[in-house]
């Protein structure tokens, strides 16, 4: 609009006004805070000056009204995934019985769920509530680097849980020697280091970009898509990135965990023992229910993102709120339930305990 009223103040009006007439004379106007797009593309304000110095988070649009009863749902599940994931650090960490690789790997997905709710929620919440839909320019790019590299983290750290258990049952004797507590210490440092190295470009890139005037974002967190779509300027090698770093993390981490648990199943046919079956079964199911509740939805966000034009804004925003909430929020139920050895350590501090049993003199210990 406002490029259309400065051509009309600047443009003679014997020149040609078609696309090209306006081209041939472009170079001659003095275009201080405005930069022609390529070929093709509408004409849009853009700040041709450098990066805006905060962007607009519109939380779940069309649905501003509405703010605060969504704020309860999402208040609600972020405590329980607060109080569950604490839970589990809390208990692993003092429980000596507990240190073993499996639930040093738990404790590194509850570190994982903790810094993928608290890296959003809190924003969004503030939204909810109090209506602070600024966020920095810096801080926007500081939240879609932990969104995305905490993710590849979580994705490394499922596919070191399917390892655990093919080596737990595949080769039970090798077991202790194979994944020592010092060797998943390692493998979750070089997690931290493949999830740095992934993400570290894209906010890089993005810092030489030209954005739009207008610099709102549809949903409550910078991912890294919605701020892309914010540059005024070709995003070719962005979208790229971007898409080449998911398909490579998700493609790499998902055959990995599907060839183990390909020669777990093979390897759970050939127990002949009823009891050993149903345990080895018992094991991976836990684990399975857990990659499907994290990946399910984080490749939903992901293609919504990139190729879902035809969903509803307030939909692709409410379905992306979830990938932080339900998956954090259920891994700690589900592993306190399913995991009989973690689940008596719990109950060690929990309020629902029975009171001392005691028994008379009359009584038998069995």
């Amino acid at each position: 609009m406002f490029a259309e009223i400065y051509l009309q103040m600047h443009v003679p009006a014997h020149l040609n006004t078609s696309a090209a007439g306006v081209r041939d004379y472009l170079p001659t106007l003095p275009l201080p805070h405005f930069q022609v797009l390529h070929e093709g593309a509408t004409m849009t304000t853009c700040n041709a000056t450098g990066h805006p110095s905060f962007f607009i988070l519109q939380g779940i649009p069309g649905m501003e009204d509405k703010h605060r009863w969504i704020s309860i749902p999402f208040s609600s599940m972020y405590f329980i995934t607060v109080l569950g994931n604490c839970t589990i650090l809390f208990t692993i960490s003092t429980e000596r019985s507990l240190h073993k690789p499996m639930f040093l790997l738990l404790c590194l997905l509850a570190l994982t769920d903790l810094g993928m709710s608290t890296t959003t929620v809190p924003k969004a919440l503030c939204i909810f509530w109090f209506g602070q839909s600024e966020i920095s320019y810096e801080g926007c790019l500081v939240q879609l680097f932990f969104i995305h590299s905490i993710s590849a983290m979580q994705s490394a750290v499922l596919t070191t849980m399917a390892f655990d258990r093919y080596v737990a049952i595949c080769k039970p004797l090798h077991y202790a020697t194979i994944l020592s507590n010092s060797r998943i210490g390692l493998l979750g440092l070089v997690s931290l280091v493949r999830a740095t190295l992934f993400i570290l470009p894209m906010p890089i890139l993005l810092q030489h970009e030209a954005f739009h005037a207008n610099h709102a974002i549809q949903t409550t967190y910078c991912e890294h898509m919605a701020v892309v779509k914010t540059v005024c300027v070709d995003t070719t090698v962005n979208r790229t990135y971007g898409l080449a770093v998911a398909l490579l993390v998700v493609a790499l981490d998902i055959s990995a965990i599907a060839s183990s648990y390909a020669l777990v199943i093979q390897a759970i046919m050939r127990l002949s023992s009823k009891e050993a079956h149903h345990k080895a079964v018992n094991t991976c199911t836990t684990h399975i229910c857990v990659m499907l509740i994290s990946y399910t939805p984080s490749l939903f966000s992901f293609l919504t993102h990139r190729f879902g034009r035809g969903i509803p804004p307030h939909v692709h925003t409410i379905l992306g709120n979830l990938y932080f909430l339900v998956p954090p929020m259920l891994n700690p139920i589900i592993y306190g339930v399913k995991t009989k050895e973690f689940w008596n350590q719990v109950t060690k501090y929990g309020f629902w305990m029975k009171g001392p049993i005691t028994i008379s003199h009359s009584q038998k210990l069995v």
